[in-house]
C-alpha cells in the first residue's frame, strides 16, 4: 500500500510541474541518440522508406493480378470490383433528391449564351454553375461536363473560359460548376476577411476531408456526387443529346473526370488533363495530394490510377499530360501502357490515346486542342482539328450566381461540415451504461477488436536489437542513449533515465511526448522529478517524431505542415490501411518489452506518460497492453468527435483513424481502462486550446460512470488549469478522486 501511495505522489508531482516550460539538454549535453552515427542521415527518411516499401509491395501484388487478366469477362469483373472498392472507400453515395434548379441570370454573347444556374446536389447544399449554350446548329447537341481544377478564379479562369467558349462555338453544350471550397462555394468562409478561414482551397479540402474520414466517409463522396448531380442537370436540358456526353477537366478537374468516368456510365467520352500518373511514381516524388484525391485504403484495396482508365473501357479515353508536370510523366506512361493492354483485350485499342505536351501543369493550348478534336471525333463523328479564335473573357463577378459572391452568405443552407456532423451524430455508437465487471470485459474485448481492425495493428515481436550509443551523467542518475527495433526497418531512438540508488527493481515510466523524447528532459523538468523519486524512465521517439521526424523544425515549417503535421506519411499510412496511431502503438508496446527485460525494472509496475499526440498513441497502446498499470495523458485531444464538431482544427491528422467514430472514441478507450488509474491533464480542443474542467468532465461522463461502477471513481482524475498550482493542492485533489 505504501508503494502505491508513493507512486501516486510522484506521478502527481510530475503533473503539478508540467508548466515548467523549459526543454532540452543542459549546456554541453547532446540528447540526440543518432547524431554522429551512420544511421543519422537516414533517420529522417526512415518512416517514408518503410511506407514506400509497403506501398510498392501492394502495387506489385496488384500488377501481378492485372497481368493475369486475359479475357473480356475477367476485365468486366475487375471493373465491377474497382467501382465497388471506390464507392466503399468514399462511404457510398447520397440519396438522389430534387435538384430544384434555378436560372438566375443569362449572358448573351455572339455565338453562344451563358446561363447562371444554381441547383441543390443534396437538400440545402447549393451548387453554383455556368451553362454554355450554342446559338448555332440544331439541338439536341452533344454535351461536355467540365469539373474545375484548383486554380484561382474558379469559373472565370482564363484557360477554362477559352475551352468552354470554344466548345460552345463549335456546337457543344458545356456545364461547369464551382467545386466544394472554391469560387462561390467556400465552406469555411470568413465574411470579415472575405476569404477562407483555412487559408486556401486545398487546405480547406483537407480540413473538411479529415472530418469526413473520421465518420467513415471521404470528401470525394461529396465532390463525386456534385459531379453526378451536375450531370443530372445537364441531361435534364432539352438542348442536350443524352447519348453523347463527354467529361474533361484539368488537375483537380482531371481527378474528378477520372472518378466520374469510372463511376457513371452516362459519360461516353473522357479526357482528364494533368492528373493520371501512377502511385509508384507518386510515392517516389510528390506523394499524396489533398483530401479528395486520396481514397484510403486505396493501396491496400489493390488499386492504382490506371484502374480509373480501365474501369471506363472500352469507351473513348484520352489522357492529356504535361512532360514537365509535377504529376510524374513516367507514371502517366506506365498507366497508359497498362490500360492499352486492357483496351486491346476488349478489342478497343484505338479508343485509348495519350497526348504529351512539352510544358507544365495546366490546361494549356496543346491539351485544349487535343481535347476539342477527341470530343468532336467521338461525340460528333467528325475527326477534324478545332482552333481557338479571338474571344472576350468574363470576370469572376460577371459569371457569379450569388449577390454576395458566396453561397453561405447569400443562400445559407448546408455545408459539408454540417452534413458530416449530422452523419457523425447518426452513426455514433449508442453505448449502454455498464452495470457489472462482466459487461466491462465484453466492452473491452470489443474495443480491442475494433481498434485492431481500424488501425491495422499487428504486433511484431521480433528481436528488439537494442543498441547503445553511450550515456550521460547527471546528479543522482544516468541517461543511457539507445535504440531498439520496433519491427524490421523501424528504429526507435530512446533515452533511458536510471536512478543511481534505490530499490534493486524499480517502477518504470514509458514517456511518449508527441514532439520528441528530450522535450521534457531538462534539468528540473518532469522526467528528472520522476527519476529522482525513484522511477526509471524510458522516453522514446515513436516513428516519425523527434530524430525520425521528416522536418527538423516543425515550428518554422509551411502553413500546410502547421495544419496537418507530417501529412505525406500520415496519408500514405491511411492509404495502406495502417494509420500512424496503430504503428506508433507498436513502438510503445515494444518499449514496454524493453523495460520489462531490464534487470533494474519491476515489470509489474509500469506506468505511461503521454503528451500531445503522444497521449493519443499511449492511450491506444494501453488499451492493447494491460502491463501499463497507470497512465497520465497531458494536452490530449479531448475526443475525435470534437474534431467533427469544430469547423477548424490543427495538427490532429497524425492521430486520425478512418471510420473510428463508427466504433469508438477516445472517451470510450478511457472507459475501457477501468479500473486502472488514469489522469487527464489539460485536455484540449482540436485547435490545441485547453478546455475547462466542466467541459472535460461532461465529455467523459460515460467514463466516470464506468469507473464508479467498478468502485474505482478515484482512479479517474481531471486536472484542467491546475498544473501550475501548488503540489499539495493537486495531491489532495488526486486523493479525493478528482
Amino acid at each position: 500500500m505504501k508503494r502505491q501511495i508513493s507512486h501516486l505522489i510522484i506521478l502527481s508531482l510530475a503533473l503539478a510541474l508540467l508548466a515548467a516550460g523549459r526543454t532540452g539538454a543542459q549546456p554541453g549535453e547532446d540528447l540526440n541518440v543518432l547524431k554522429g552515427s551512420a544511421e543519422f542521415s537516414a533517420s529522417r527518411e526512415m518512416l517514408s522508406r518503410y511506407l514506400m516499401k509497403l506501398g510498392l509491395y501492394q502495387l506489385e501484388e496488384r500488377e501481378r493480378h492485372i497481368a493475369q487478366l486475359s479475357t473480356k469477362d475477367e476485365v468486366i469483373r475487375r471493373q465491377a470490383e474497382v467501382r465497388e472498392r471506390i464507392l466503399s472507400s468514399i462511404g457510398g453515395l447520397p440519396e438522389r433528391t430534387p435538384l430544384n434548379p434555378k436560372v438566375v441570370g443569362t449572358l448573351e454573347r455572339d455565338a453562344y449564351k451563358i446561363e447562371k444556374v444554381i441547383f441543390e446536389s443534396q437538400p440545402g447544399l447549393f451548387v453554383t454553375a455556368n451553362l454554355y449554350l450554342p446559338k448555332t446548329g440544331t439541338p439536341p447537341y452533344p454535351a461536355i461536363l467540365f469539373p474545375l481544377g484548383h486554380e484561382q478564379g474558379s469559373k472565370s479562369h482564363h484557360a477554362w473560359q477559352r475551352l468552354l467558349i470554344t466548345f460552345a462555338r463549335n456546337g457543344f453544350v458545356v456545364l461547369t460548376y464551382d467545386p466544394i471550397g472554391q469560387g462561390e462555394r467556400i465552406q469555411n468562409y470568413d465574411p470579415d476577411f472575405k476569404q477562407w478561414k483555412a487559408g486556401s482551397s486545398t487546405t480547406e479540402h483537407t480540413v473538411i476531408g479529415i472530418q469526413c474520414l473520421l465518420t467513415g466517409q471521404n470528401l470525394a463522396r461529396y465532390t463525386v456526387w456534385d459531379g453526378m448531380r451536375a450531370l443530372d442537370y445537364l441531361l435534364s436540358r432539352k438542348e442536350v443529346d443524352s447519348t453523347k456526353i463527354g467529361c474533361t477537366g484539368n488537375s483537380g478537374g482531371g481527378t474528378m473526370t477520372a472518378y466520374l468516368s469510372a463511376l457513371d456510365d452516362r459519360i461516353k467520352v473522357a479526357a482528364p488533363s494533368c492528373y493520371i500518373t501512377s502511385w509508384r511514381w507518386l510515392l517516389k516524388t510528390i506523394g499524396p495530394q489533398d483530401a479528395e484525391q486520396c481514397m484510403p485504403p486505396f493501396l491496400l484495396d489493390g488499386l492504382d490510377q490506371p484502374d480509373f482508365v480501365e474501369a471506363f473501357a472500352s469507351k473513348p479515353y484520352l489522357i492529356l499530360s504535361a512532360i514537365r508536370d509535377f504529376f510524374p510523366i513516367a507514371g502517366t506512361r506506365e498507366s497508359f501502357s497498362e490500360a492499352k493492354r486492357i483496351y486491346k483485350l476488349l478489342g478497343a485499342e484505338e479508343k485509348l490515346n495519350m497526348v504529351e505536351a512539352d510544358d507544365g501543369h495546366g490546361y494549356t493550348l496543346p491539351r485544349r486542342l487535343a481535347a476539342y478534336r477527341w470530343m468532336s471525333r467521338w461525340l460528333k463523328g467528325v475527326d477534324a482539328a478545332i482552333q481557338e479564335t479571338e474571344m472576350e473573357l468574363e470576370n469572376e463577378g460577371t459569371l457569379g450566381c450569388t449577390a454576395s459572391g458566396q453561397v453561405t452568405t447569400s443562400l445559407g443552407g448546408e455545408t459539408i461540415f454540417s452534413l458530416n456532423l449530422k452523419h457523425a451524430e447518426s452513426i455514433k455508437p449508442k453505448w449502454k451504461p455498464l452495470t457489472n465487471p462482466q459487461e466491462l470485459q465484453a466492452f473491452q474485448k470489443e474495443l480491442r477488436q475494433n481498434m485492431t481492425r481500424l488501425t491495422g495493428f499487428r504486433l511484431d515481436q521480433s528481436e528488439l536489437h537494442v543498441r547503445s550509443f553511450g550515456e550521460l551523467r547527471r546528479e543522482g542518475y544516468r541517461i543511457e542513449k539507445l535504440t531498439y527495433e520496433s519491427e524490421p526497418d523501424i528504429i526507435v531512438p530512446a533515452l533511458l533515465f536510471v536512478p543511481d540508488s534505490g530499490e534493486t527493481r524499480k517502477p518504470a515510466v514509458l514517456y511518449v511526448h508527441g514532439r520528441d523524447k528530450s522535450a521534457d528532459a531538462e534539468s528540473g523538468g518532469n522526467i528528472e522529478h520522476l527519476v529522482k523519486a525513484g522511477f526509471i524512465v524510458l522516453a522514446i521517439d515513436v516513428r516519425g517524431t523527434g530524430e525520425t521526424r521528416v522536418s527538423e523544425n516543425p515550428e518554422t515549417a509551411s502553413d500546410f505542415y502547421r495544419y496537418f503535421g507530417d501529412y505525406e506519411n500520415a496519408m500514405t499510412s491511411l492509404l495502406l490501411g495502417k494509420p500512424l496511431v496503430g504503428q506508433r502503438a507498436q513502438d510503445v508496446i515494444r518499449g514496454l518489452d524493453l523495460l520489462a527485460a531490464r534487470a533494474e525494472v519491476d515489470p509489474n509496475q509500469l506506468l505511461g506518460f503521454g503528451k500531445g499526440q503522444g497521449a493519443v498513441v499511449l492511450l491506444h497502446a494501453a488499451m492493447l497492453d494491460d502491463r501499463i498499470k497507470k497512465l497520465a495523458l497531458e494536452n490530449m485531444l479531448v475526443s475525435y468527435h470534437a474534431v467533427v464538431k469544430h469547423k477548424i482544427h490543427q495538427r490532429v491528422f497524425e492521430c486520425i483513424i478512418p471510420a473510428v467514430l463508427r466504433s469508438y472514441d477516445l472517451t470510450d478507450l478511457v472507459s475501457g481502462l477501468a479500473p486502472r488509474s488514469v489522469w487527464l491533464v489539460n485536455a484540449t480542443d482540436p485547435l490545441g486550446h485547453s478546455l475547462t474542467e466542466r467541459e472535460v468532465t461532461a465529455e467523459y461522463a460515460h467514463s466516470m460512470a464506468t469507473f464508479q461502477m467498478m468502485g474505482s471513481a478515484r482512479a479517474l482524475h481531471f486536472l484542467q488549469g491546475n498544473t501550475g498550482e501548488p503540489f499539495d493542492r493537486v495531491y489532495r485533489e488526486l486523493l479525493n478522486g478528482r
